[in-house]
């Protein structure tokens, strides 16, 4: 199973986290990326964050990234939501 865990972080404090399940292996592992990342946002009620080429290269490394206001349109209220591969 293919599990994703996202967390807001505030004053470098866990202010929200969910973990999102995909078991549909027909799927590639972009489009499970992609699409736990658009759950993880709609549990936090946050548009879909910006891939600049940082997170991009953070994440094939260390199947971890960070997004902060750089991501964002709108303003946070947060200073970064973090997504990280825990299980495939």
């Amino acid at each position: 199973m293919f599990r994703m865990w996202g967390k807001i972080i505030k004053n470098t404090k866990t202010v929200k986290d969910t973990i999102i399940c995909i078991s549909d292996y027909s799927m590639s592992r972009t489009s499970m990326v992609f699409q736990s990342l658009e759950e993880i946002c709609l549990q936090f009620d946050l548009e879909q964050p910006i891939w600049l080429d940082s997170n991009i290269e953070d994440f094939k490394r260390r199947d971890k990234t960070r997004f902060n206001q750089d991501n964002f349109i709108e303003s946070l209220d947060f200073d970064y939501l973090e997504i990280q591969v825990i299980e495939e």
